[in-house]
């Protein structure tokens, strides 16, 4: 396995753990927004003490840009609907 197939699966059993995670709280709170926030905590408390806030917020918005194509292809119908 070449290192980036390795890091793809890396990705996908963090990917798989999150979904689980996303499962789990849905029990807790049927509010979604409860949800959301928690997740976004989560992220800021993952590189808390190791990157200022707005940086963090960064690379959020940065992961977004990527993946909003994604779904919107989804949602459009595409090949992962």
């Amino acid at each position: 396995m070449t290192p980036q197939e390795q890091n793809f699966e890396d990705y996908k059993r963090a990917e798989a753990k999150a979904l689980e995670i996303v499962a789990a709280m849905k029990s807790v709170s049927p509010r979604i927004v409860d949800t959301e926030l928690a997740l976004l905590v989560a992220v800021f408390e993952l590189h808390k003490g190791t990157l200022p806030p707005q940086t963090t917020a960064k690379i959020i918005q940065g992961h977004l840009q990527t993946l909003v194509p994604h779904y919107e292809g989804a949602a459009a119908g595409g090949p992962d609907n």
